[in-house]
Order: C-alpha cells, then sequence, then structure tokens
C-alpha cells in the first residue's frame, strides 16, 4: 500500500461557543477561543491518499488533481471566512476543528476515490496551529 499525501494551507476565523451554555461555562472551557469578536488560524490541511499505483501513470493519485479538488472543494470554500457564519457546511455545527475535519472528510471521500483507478482518502490531518493538530481516518466500525 502507498500514502500519498498533499498539505494546504487556509486562514480562517471561528468562536468555540455553545448556546446550550452560560457566557461564563462556554469562557470556562473555551477560554479565548470564545471570544465575541471571534478569533483566526493559520491552518494546515494534509490529505493522504492510499492505495496501489496505476500500471500506466505509476501514480496513486495525479497530485495535481488532488490539489484541484482540495482547493475547490475545501480551501476555496473557508479560506479567510469567518467558519461559524459564512461556510454552509458548518452552520449549526461548533466550529472546532474536530468538526471541522470530520465536514471535510463527507465532502472528499467520495470525490477521491474518481481521481484514480485503485485510491480512497486515508487520513486527513488539520493543523490549527503549529502544535495542535486533529488527525481522522473517517468513521471505524467496532
Amino acid at each position: 500500500m502507498i500514502y500519498v499525501s498533499r498539505k494546504e494551507h487556509f486562514n480562517a476565523a471561528h468562536k468555540l461557543y455553545n448556546l446550550n451554555w452560560t457566557r461564563e461555562r462556554n469562557v470556562e472551557v473555551f477560554g479565548p477561543c470564545a471570544n465575541d469578536n471571534w478569533h483566526g488560524h493559520n491552518f494546515e490541511l494534509i490529505v493522504t491518499v492510499k492505495g496501489m499505483p496505476d500500471p500506466e501513470t505509476g501514480f496513486v493519485v495525479d497530485l495535481k488533481k488532488l490539489s484541484t479538488l482540495v482547493r475547490t472543494d475545501i480551501t476555496d470554500k473557508v479560506d479567510h471566512k469567518n467558519l461559524n457564519l459564512d461556510v454552509d457546511f458548518m452552520l449549526g455545527k461548533l466550529a472546532s476543528c474536530e468538526n471541522l475535519v470530520i465536514e471535510f472528510w463527507k465532502i472528499l471521500a467520495p470525490k477521491v476515490k474518481l481521481l484514480g483507478s485503485d485510491c480512497t482518502l486515508h487520513s486527513l490531518k488539520l493543523y490549527e496551529t503549529p502544535r495542535n493538530y486533529v488527525e481522522y481516518f473517517g468513521e471505524t466500525k467496532g
């Protein structure tokens, strides 16, 4: 099995705030991330695809096509946006990195399969800061 990764970058603002809680509880749990006036990050998204190389191209996936897919379906929709207000697939959801990466997966997984003869989405790694990131491998049964 070969794993091929592509890194993309975007900037976005968000606020972590549970509307069912008091302001005090939100600040207690989310700290400065519950700031009334939002806050932003320079996000890095690493998309990893797995499969076996196509015998005609030697590629698991054409990275140019993968990059275009990620930019068109993800980056263009979240870059320089407020994740809580401007991004349709995040409306009504707490804009945590965990929820964001799950929504990215839902968008990308079915489309990645169409990029190569034997490729599937393996994982998404989303860096919120250089030291904080989440990694997602899709829903597992068990």
